[in-house]
């Protein structure tokens, strides 16, 4: 029930372990979301999380992105043990290690492209020129340069997506985290965001973690996730047995 992607699965054991969740449990009311979580998540690694409603999928996402908290167990984001920061701290480290990004861009209507893209950098006390700089050079990336100075109502649809995820990445952080990211987009969109979140990975080294119901996009990533009744389904390996944010996995 795991699928990999050859190319990655070679390199996965040189690969540092970036997200370690162990026995994740989440309940709202009597409602038992997540049942004892165990997962690793290597560094690079573009994984989707698949499953029906109801899984616990976004649950997850938002227990690993700090959105939430769980009701016991550890996460470990890129070497820090996120469960044991005040939330002053949590707000500081999601801005500075977590991107986000959903299935509408929301991009505030207000501003431009770039200044979308710009606000985190300003949240983390960036300089207008640093913020300005990286803006620009994902906007060339993603193929947006023309549209810098154009408001979201200017954009299509796809164009918002590229948007979003460049202002998930202004702050070069060590993993992006995204629910359902293509399903308002068409096919021929939906394949050019697919694509690029590997483009991103190979050019920029960040981890993905995207829960998702669309099948081709599970297919791609270097890993599939089945998640059922608040568990995964899957067996998986040891990322990385030298790594000592890894041991052996569910």
């Amino acid at each position: 029930m795991t699928s990999s992607r050859a190319g990655f699965t070679r390199q996965k054991k040189h690969q540092k372990t970036m997200i370690k969740l162990r026995n994740i449990t989440k309940s709202f009311g009597s409602l038992q979301v997540l049942k004892g979580i165990d997962l690793d998540i290597a560094k690079g690694e573009v994984v989707s999380i698949v499953g029906p409603s109801g899984a616990g999928k976004t649950t997850l996402l938002q227990i690993m992105g700090t959105l939430d908290r769980p009701d016991s167990g550890t996460v470990c984001v890129d070497a820090t043990d996120t469960t044991t920061l005040s939330q002053k701290q949590l707000s500081d480290f999601r801005n500075r290690h977590l991107g986000f990004v959903f299935q509408f861009h929301q991009l505030l209507p207000e501003f431009t492209a770039l200044e979308n893209i710009m606000i985190p950098a300003y949240i983390a006390g960036r300089s207008n020129k640093e913020a300005k700089e990286r803006a620009l050079e994902l906007l060339q990336f993603m193929g947006l340069s023309e549209r810098a100075n154009h408001k979201p109502a200017e954009l299509s649809g796809g164009e918002k997506q590229r948007v979003a995820v460049a202002r998930a990445l202004v702050n070069n952080p060590a993993v992006i985290l995204a629910d359902e990211p293509s399903g308002s987009l068409d096919s021929k969109n939906k394949a050019e965001l697919h694509q690029l979140f590997f483009d991103l990975r190979d050019n920029y080294g960040q981890t993905f973690v995207i829960v998702t119901h669309d099948e081709e996009l599970a297919t791609l990533t270097d890993r599939t996730i089945h998640m059922k009744d608040g568990l995964l389904a899957p067996i998986q390996q040891p990322v990385d047995p030298t790594d000592p944010f890894t041991t052996t996995a569910i």
